[in-house]
């Protein structure tokens, strides 16, 4: 009977597995990707890559669930942080904006290989229509839920409706980014390059933050 990898090497192989799965659904969406090629390209038994994660859906879950924890961690700080300084009143929608968003394009993250595939996973997930509803609400809606309790707070005459129409229009401007597809790249003459994260977010966070008053000031 073979031995089952010891410790830190298991972890380690279970990791190769992750970071493979990332690349590969990223660049090829779910249907695409098959365990073989995972463990093809994470240099694994493909035994290995079933003992772990059982199925594709099971390893694809754990792709998403592994880095979205700690982005929620630091966006849930970031909110956190921004309701203090602005207690007892609800804070400025900007800075709601702010801590929804820098997280993502911290430094240490936008520069980070791993980090990028995964971003660019995210955008491919939230515009699929066959999982993108299952997907983001397992992994993103109870904290979603919690910034639009401050949107609704920091602005209590709007009719929720256009609070949940501004989130839908942030997102969407959030997933193309992460897609980093180079067409603004092309479009511009090389002015803008949107895979450059930490200029994109500085970008994006006043234009989404006028986006919402206005459309809720409509209302």
């Amino acid at each position: 009977m073979a031995l089952k990898p010891a410790g830190k090497d298991q972890q380690r192989r279970k990791d190769r597995i992750l970071d493979a799965a990332e690349i590969l659904f990223a660049k090829h969406g779910f249907d695409g990707v098959t365990l073989r090629k995972v463990a093809a390209l994470a240099e694994v038994d493909l035994a290995l890559a079933s003992y772990h994660f059982g199925s594709k859906q099971g390893l694809f879950d754990a792709v998403l669930l592994r880095r979205a924890e700690v982005l929620n961690e630091r966006r849930l700080a970031a909110l956190e942080a921004c309701e203090r300084a602005a207690a007892p009143k609800a804070p400025p929608v900007e800075e709601i904006v702010r801590a929804f968003l820098a997280p993502m394009f911290a430094a240490d993250l936008a520069r980070d290989p791993g980090w990028q595939h995964y971003f660019e996973l995210i955008a491919y997930v939230n515009n699929a229509h066959d999982m993108g509803g299952r997907v983001m609400t397992q992994f993103f809606n109870p904290l979603v839920v919690r910034f639009m309790d401050v949107f609704k707070r920091a602005m209590p005459d709007t009719p929720p409706e256009q609070i949940y129409w501004s989130y839908h229009f942030m997102s969407a401007a959030l997933s193309l980014t992460f897609a980093q597809t180079e067409r603004m790249k092309i479009l511009s003459g090389g002015a803008i390059d949107t895979r450059d994260l930490e200029a994109a977010v500085e970008q994006m966070i006043p234009f989404v933050t006028a986006g919402f008053e206005r459309l809720c000031k409509t209302a």
